[in-house]
């Protein structure tokens, strides 16, 4: 595990300042808007679609404290575009937004350094103010939205959205969800991708290496993955980029892949201050998290006696919830997965708690691995590998 102290040198101008929202496309928007209030805790805050004079895509906008996730679906037959990808990737993440400062001058420096511009910079305004956007394309079919203010925004979230047409009278009623802001994005790529996709962050949009761990560090006795996290100069945006390594049997990045048709987001990290509380929440709502195995917890107890630090939360609580424990000589984390959150293994959430602990739950990988090994299991994707799927040459075999 490699973790970096060089920011590199500050950009001239322009500044990357957070997580905006992230949108996805997906067969049914108003469906799986519910979902995710329903399960997450996360509560309407704005529509657009036909009743707004939105006539070809209708966007569903649901927020928890600074998480705000758009769903999108097409209103018309023919669309394109929506239909191929939702052909091809199932429901899931296509653009991951930043908000930004002087959007014009991060566009220009990243064009001049290679990047595809999907969209130039364009603004928008209603009687709430004037916004600027770009979009940027990043990894396979994803892309980065820039979003600026240009001045006070005073709408419920972007020109053009409207009040919801519903509120769901359940949702009061429903224990809390305790999340507060995105953590992590993390990017799935293939084999050999991961280090161009790295270099793409640092080069065009100016971020630098925070974090790296290779397959000597992260295996199981069927499979291994190796992951470097980029991150802006402000280290208030954090994108893991992993791919697959050579394993026994394929693992769950190689998976992701195949049934995502390609690179994507894997999982997006929701950090909260309270994760039992949030954990015993999520848990009443129906969501469903991986299970770790008791023997976790009796290395873990063993491990904490030579531990530095001291966990203050009640480690038989933590078992019971079968959240997980990462720590260094500093602090530590607490984190949780939810298993697929739609019908292909592909993209899933993560809850996180950080107490003076900046890594990624490298020590945890392992259990999480297995417990991911198990489920793949279940759904009859823990096969052996291929020579090709290895990336042998056909000569070697």
């Amino acid at each position: 595990m490699t973790t970096y102290t060089d920011k590199g040198e500050k950009p001239e101008r322009g500044k990357f300042l957070r997580f905006h929202h992230v949108k996805f496309w997906v067969g049914n928007a108003k469906q799986a808007a519910v979902f995710y209030c329903d399960k997450f805790g996360l509560e309407p805050l704005a529509y657009k679609g036909l009743e707004t004079g939105s006539r070809e895509v209708v966007s569903h906008v649901v927020r928890q404290d600074k998480i705000i996730f758009v769903f999108e679906s097409a209103l018309n037959p023919g669309n394109e575009e929506m239909g191929e990808h939702l052909m091809k990737h199932g429901d899931g993440v296509k653009d991951v937004a930043f908000q930004v400062e002087d959007c014009d001058f991060l566009v220009k420096k990243a064009k001049e350094r290679g990047a595809v511009i999907v969209k130039e910079p364009w603004i928008e305004q209603d009687s709430g103010g004037k916004v600027k956007y770009a979009v940027i394309q990043t990894y396979g079919d994803t892309t980065h939205t820039f979003v600026e203010y240009l001045g006070p925004y005073k709408g419920l979230f972007l020109p053009g959205y409207k009040e919801p047409l519903f509120r769901d009278p359940l949702l009061a009623k429903l224990p809390p969800g305790h999340l507060n802001f995105i953590d992590h994005i993390v990017g799935n790529q293939p084999d050999d991708k991961m280090v161009p996709i790295s270099d793409w962050y640092q080069k065009c949009l100016m971020f630098h290496r925070f974090w790296s761990i290779d397959d000597k560090q992260i295996h199981t006795e069927y499979s291994a993955l190796r992951s470097i996290v980029v991150t802006n100069y402000e280290e208030t945006i954090k994108m893991p980029i992993n791919e697959p390594a050579i394993g026994k049997k394929k693992s769950q990045i190689q998976e992701y892949i195949d049934y995502n048709g390609g690179p994507g987001v894997q999982h997006i990290a929701l950090n909260t201050s309270n994760i039992i509380q949030a954990i015993v929440n999520l848990r009443a709502r129906g969501m469903e998290f991986l299970s770790a195995p008791d023997s976790y917890y009796e290395t873990l107890r063993q491990n904490l006696k030579r531990a530095k630090i001291k966990v203050k939360e009640d480690l038989k609580t933590l078992q019971e919830l079968k959240i997980l424990v990462d720590y260094d000589d500093k602090g530590y984390l607490l984190q949780i997965f939810t298993k697929p959150v739609q019908d292909r293994p592909t993209l899933f959430l993560e809850v996180i708690q950080r107490n003076n602990h900046f890594g990624f739950g490298a020590g945890n990988f392992k259990s999480l691995f297995e417990a991911i090994e198990k489920d793949q299991d279940t759904r009859g994707n823990l096969t052996v590998l291929t020579p090709e799927r290895q990336g042998v040459p056909k000569a070697f075999y």
